[in-house]
């Protein structure tokens, strides 16, 4: 019980408040938008900036670590476009959609702070390694396989679908913000020091960003109404609740993960859909209410399905 009360309701004490200010019209919709273009554009990138230029590149990159979430997440993927589209009956585009859904765990917004205050800040080295691939390799596979259906009997080259799949994921802030992280990695490696005044202030906008980012999904998630096909919204929730978590949890065990990376694997992939999930829904106009209502419903769900998973983990 002190799990629920001590780690994850904090973190949902957050996103409540963001949502009730919203709600009652303390906080408008363009307040909202613009807090989450700051943390989404500028603060969490600024934060996996620093999580990546200071990371151990040689010892946190674990294959099994990152195998147990990987397969997990795209067998969820590969799930939920399927039954989607074969058994619920949605448009193609509408079941890849869904399937992102399916995939794109909240890897950082809840993630990290739950991760955080369960086991520690010094717990969070695993997380950050899954994170700097989540990004950059979901983002490449959902919009992939997005573009190679609307592209089906047009006529388009595989490479020019490729090549618009590519640019599609290098201009996401969240992927800049990664990649110019590992760059400065690699450049202190080779000695490359950068004065105290800078890396103080990517710390000041680095502890700005997950506060404001969980206050302002709760303002945004007041926008998303249950509404849309039940067996989809459903269907997105098990896979990213259940599934995708038990998949990696098992795949953990079978890899002999040591129980840090366990942990970090299966809390990253037992976090509900993010806010991602929507928008790349709402970017191809394909299942966004279905997206929209399974990242609410998941959301609230979630809290008593990390519960478990908490209390299941070593």
């Amino acid at each position: 019980m002190s799990a629920l009360f001590d780690v994850i309701l904090p973190v949902f004490l957050v996103i409540g408040f963001g949502y009730l200010v919203a709600w009652r019209g303390w906080f408008g919709p363009a307040g909202v938008d613009g807090l989450q273009r700051y943390a989404q554009n500028f603060a969490v990138p600024v934060l996996l900036f620093n999580s990546m230029a200071t990371l151990d590149l040689s010892a946190e990159f674990d294959p099994w670590l990152l195998l147990s979430f990987y397969i997990g997440a795209v067998a969820s993927f590969v799930v939920g476009w399927i039954v989607a589209w074969r058994v619920i009956g949605r448009s193609p585009e509408d079941a890849v959609a869904i399937g992102f859904a399916c995939l794109f765990s909240n890897s950082l917004l809840l993630g990290i702070p739950i991760m955080e205050r369960a086991y520690g800040p010094e717990s969070l080295a695993g997380n950050f390694t899954i994170i700097a691939l989540h990004s950059p390799l979901l983002y490449t596979l959902g919009i992939t396989v997005m573009e190679f259906t609307r592209a089906h009997g047009t006529g388009v080259s595989p490479g020019r679908v490729a090549l618009r799949a590519l640019n599609g994921v290098l201009r996401t802030p969240l992927v800049i913000g990664i990649l110019c992280g590992l760059a400065m990695n690699l450049l202190g490696a080779a000695g490359l020091v950068m004065p105290e005044g800078f890396w103080a202030a990517v710390e000041m906008i680095a502890r700005s960003a997950l506060p404001a980012a969980l206050f302002g999904l709760g303002g945004v998630l007041l926008r998303y109404r249950p509404q849309g096909d039940a067996a989809s919204i459903a269907l997105i929730c098990g896979c990213s609740l259940i599934l995708h978590p038990s998949l990696t949890y098992g795949l953990g065990l079978a890899f002999g993960l040591e129980s840090g990376g366990l942990r970090s694997a299966v809390v990253t992939a037992a976090m509900a859909p993010g806010v991602n999930a929507y928008l790349f829904a709402n970017l191809y106009q394909a299942a966004i209410r279905s997206a929209a209502s399974a990242v609410l419903i998941a959301t609230a769900l979630s809290i008593l399905t990390i519960w478990g998973w908490l209390a299941i983990l070593p």
